[in-house]
């Protein structure tokens, strides 16, 4: 969105600007054209950054900076520590065993694949760094002005929340989901209703009394805190649109209805293994009739032995077609083009992305989550926007809901809050 021009005053133009007007730094320097972003290298948590910097308009002017922690060796043992304190470990590790023969438990980082956000334009990851984002945003305010910074994961808090400390009238921080405790620290937090399940009388009677303490969060939400559904994420309808151009010619010809399956892993709030695989088979086989043409794919969480379960019963069958894990990455043109999903319950952010779009959601595996993960399914259920994968549904029968839309809904609230210091979003 660009900014409201306001005429010029009457008379010679030599008059003072009214005080309501004014904004600091000059040349429009009140004017959020700009985002940072900060992630942890899970796509789920970064798609969730770069989904509100898309609902805000500022997707072409983003830097995605990520926060990585020591790999290989013990550091596989250290995730649990915060993370300025698991590199200082690492750090001391690497001098103390430096030459010797027990170097071999901290070397070794992992090689992963940088996502470079294709999407919104990036071209680069960068390693998250506190002092030059700072910097930054103070030395270029006069001129670019105030910096738009989002964050999202565990790892991101100590980061987003000392760029606020440093330089908190060059910056507004938005920290994607709940940081647990000191949520003044960042200007408003994100984070999904079902975060607050442990406040609900439900919650309340699954905790046992002596453990309550533990749970977090522990006081309602306050007037930083946006609640939203499930998750954010980048399939908007510019989006799918782009994507339906871009696999027109490999799946606008499949028979219809064509029907996506899309298979999570495991969690601690939805724990299973083959079971659900073999389930999957079963209703998938039931419902075969009713299907054009059925399209698999797997997430880096899915277990190797239910993707393996998977292939083996479906691989060469001639209406179904499992993609195997090379790019190009098939997900966005299948949000498009599908006429139905079934998705694995253990994925909020699936979820999200199929309930976004409008078509039946069916869901596979909801009685092996519990906690906040159960009152999630709970809530797309009262909505109408998911059912239960049974096997006996005719997939060629239609369904519609109001569909999901927590990403533009936030950034409605950004643009208010941030009106409330005097700046637009442009």
């Amino acid at each position: 969105m660009r900014p409201i021009r306001l005429p010029e005053p009457p008379g010679d133009g030599m008059m003072e600007t009214p005080e309501i007007f004014a904004g600091g730094g000059g040349g429009g320097a009140t004017v959020v054209r700009r985002a940072v972003l900060i992630g942890n290298g899970s796509p789920g948590a970064e798609n969730q950054c770069l989904g509100l910097a898309r609902a805000l308009g500022l997707a072409d002017n983003v830097t995605l900076y990520r926060v990585t922690r020591p790999r290989g060796g013990i550091n596989e043992w250290l995730h649990f520590l915060p993370i300025s304190l698991h590199k200082f470990i690492d750090q001391l590790l690497r001098q103390f065993f430096r030459n010797t023969r027990f170097a071999v438990v901290v070397q070794g980082r992992k090689p992963y694949r940088v996502s470079t956000g294709g999407s919104v334009g990036l071209s680069a990851v960068l390693e998250a760094d506190v002092k030059k984002i700072v910097t930054v945003a103070r030395d270029t305010y006069e001129k670019e002005g105030p910096t738009l910074v989002v964050a999202c994961g565990w790892d991101t808090i100590s980061y987003s929340s000392l760029i606020r400390k440093l330089t908190s009238d060059n910056v507004f921080v938005i920290q994607i989901q709940h940081p647990r405790s000191r949520l003044d620290r960042f200007d408003l937090v994100v984070t999904p209703r079902h975060d607050y399940y442990a406040l609900t009388t439900s919650g309340q009677q699954e905790v046992p009394r002596l453990f309550r303490r533990w749970i977090t969060p522990q006081e309602q939400p306050g007037s930083n805190v946006v609640l939203t559904i499930g998750a954010l994420h980048q399939a908007d309808s510019a989006a799918l649109r782009l994507a339906a151009i871009a696999w027109h010619d490999e799946l606008a010809p499949l028979p219809k209805p064509l029907l996506i399956v899309n298979i999570g892993g495991p969690t601690g709030n939805c724990k299973y293994g083959v079971d659900l695989a073999r389930q999957l088979i079963t209703s998938l086989y039931n419902v075969l009739d009713s299907c054009g043409s059925v399209r698999i794919s797997f997430t880096r969480r899915t277990p190797q032995k239910v993707a393996d379960v998977i292939f083996k019963e479906f691989n060469g069958h001639p209406k179904i077609y499992i993609w195997d894990g090379e790019e190009p990455n098939p997900h966005m043109g299948h949000l498009a083009w599908a006429d139905a999903f079934v998705v694995t319950a253990d994925s909020v952010s699936m979820l999200s992305e199929a309930c976004s779009t409008g078509k039946p959601v069916y869901v596979i595996g909801t009685e092996h989550c519990k906690w906040k993960l159960s009152a999630f399914h709970k809530t797309l259920r009262e909505r109408g926007v998911v059912r239960p994968f049974t096997g006996l549904e005719d997939i060629s029968n239609t369904w519609s809901y109001s569909p999901l839309n927590d990403a533009i809904e936030v950034a409605t609230r950004v643009r208010e809050v941030i009106a409330e210091r005097g700046w637009t979003v442009g």
